[in-house]
């Protein structure tokens, strides 16, 4: 389980395919604490250490990870959001992010406000109850995040500075492609009341 609190964006330094899998080797600054079998949210996607060196360490991604996510569309240099998971004696200060994407979303605008940002994010939803709530909470590339101006079909968030900085947020412009998973107490919460409509 992780809490949407990014602890670095990392470097993607080499992607492999194998067959239906694609292998991703990244560079970060705690390589050397990190141990095989590990599991890391890589742009909120959960993923297993499955190599290391002194300088890099490799995930694989198989083919449902890669046809749900951005992950296939990563190239060399690009930045990743990580987080290890969560400690069961530490603060939890974002919210529940399980590392299970739902699915993508498109950014569609950009605007800068007195030193932050607004992103704004549209998506097709694939289930009815893959929903945002005003001030509820969303994990856009395993970033916790405040929804602001939420539709059925979109949403905005603001983004501080100290977020633009450390997460990959400085690299999202209109027309990129990001990973989204929703609330899992909404979606729990979306199943209990339709099951009771459909009981009356």
């Amino acid at each position: 389980m992780f809490s949407g609190i990014i602890e670095e964006a990392a470097t993607v330094v080499k992607l492999e395919r194998e067959k239906d899998n694609l292998h991703l080797t990244m560079k970060c600054s705690f390589v050397d604490e990190l141990k095989i079998d590990q599991s890391i949210s890589h742009n909120g996607v959960c993923l297993t250490v499955v190599r290391k060196d002194r300088e890099t360490y490799t995930v694989t991604a198989i083919k449902e990870t890669l046809e749900k996510t951005n992950l296939g569309l990563l190239k060399p240099g690009d930045k990743v959001n990580l987080e290890r998971s969560v400690k069961a004696d530490g603060r939890f200060d974002g919210h529940i992010v399980q590392g299970h994407i739902d699915q993508t979303a498109v950014c569609t605008e950009v605007k800068e406000s007195e030193g932050s940002w607004y992103y704004t994010f549209g998506y097709e939803p694939l289930k009815d109850d893959y929903i945002t709530v005003e001030k509820g909470s969303v994990a856009v590339n395993g970033v916790s995040l405040t929804v602001v101006n939420s539709q059925s079909k979109s949403f905005q968030t603001a983004i501080i500075p100290y977020t633009w900085e450390v997460t990959n947020f400085h690299q999202i412009k209109p027309g990129t492609v990001v990973n989204i998973e929703f609330d899992i107490l909404g979606k729990y919460i979306a199943k209990i009341v339709k099951q009771q409509l459909k009981g009356n």
